[in-house]
């Protein structure tokens, strides 16, 4: 059963400011992530020592929390692969 995805307003606004490829690609993983957040193609790890996961899609990062009992996922933010662990 597929996950509802909650987009913060900052993921939003970060979604909306990226260029045309990139947004398609964001949004198609976001995609396959809310259809199966077990998906071993997408790139996911538990961040240790917090609460939340992040997807890999090429130089981004989202990262997002999982409630599997409600099947929500919240997505947290989305940020440049450098910038998003400070």
């Amino acid at each position: 059963m597929a996950y509802a995805l909650v987009i913060k307003q900052q993921a939003r606004k970060k979604i909306q400011s990226l260029s045309r490829v990139d947004r398609v690609r964001v949004t198609e993983q976001l995609t396959l992530l809310g259809l199966n957040p077990d998906d071993p193609e997408l790139d996911i790890k538990k961040l240790v020592g917090e609460p939340y996961y992040r997807l890999r899609i090429g130089n981004w990062r989202v990262i997002f929390d999982r409630h599997d009992q409600v099947k929500i996922i919240a997505i947290e933010k989305i940020k440049a692969r450098g910038d998003v662990y400070k």
